[in-house]
């Protein structure tokens, strides 16, 4: 079953300093982390900040190429886990023709803002990732504190976000 969600902000992993963009449903009651680039942190925060620059970012370039070929971006899914990796789809639709295209969620994301177009995940992405091997994610396991980053997750609050609450 999916599950509509939205951006409900990015924070940093205290443990690695990498982006991490949450995911909450509509209700509020499931988030979802999902680590991301740098440079895809930065897309999704210039889009939440609503920031324009005098010439097309990547994810506005591909926004404007969409429109362009008279495409719409109809929803995005994160459809999959495996080994730590999130998968996601893009659904466009195109003279009533709908496409698929495979894509990192942390770019997904970013158009999805971009196009306003819904985001979706399906359930077992949710339960898959309250397991995700925290060991494999990390260069130096020894150094991984699993239940202070747990924790750290698990009690996130709006305030946490900055200023990229939404």
């Amino acid at each position: 079953m999916l599950i509509q969600m939205k951006v409900a902000g990015l924070t940093i992993d205290p443990l690695t300093n990498t982006p991490i963009v949450i995911l909450k449903d509509l209700a509020e009651s499931k988030a979802l982390p999902i680590w991301i680039g740098l440079f895809e942190a930065s897309a999704i925060a210039t889009e939440l900040e609503k920031i324009e620059f005098s010439r097309p970012m990547t994810h506005d370039l591909l926004k404007q190429v969409i429109k362009g070929l008279d495409v719409s971006v109809t929803m995005i899914e994160i459809n999959d886990l495996r080994d730590n990796t999130f998968f996601a789809v893009i659904h466009l639709l195109k003279e009533g023709t709908s496409i698929k295209i495979d894509s990192r969620p942390s770019d997904a994301i970013a158009l999805a803002l971009r196009a306003d177009a819904p985001i979706f995940v399906d359930e077992k992405v949710i339960e898959k990732s309250r397991n995700i091997d925290f060991d494999k994610k990390y260069v130096n396991a020894d150094d991984l504190k699993k239940d202070k980053l747990k924790e750290f997750l698990e009690n996130l609050s709006p305030d946490a976000f900055g200023k990229y609450k939404m």
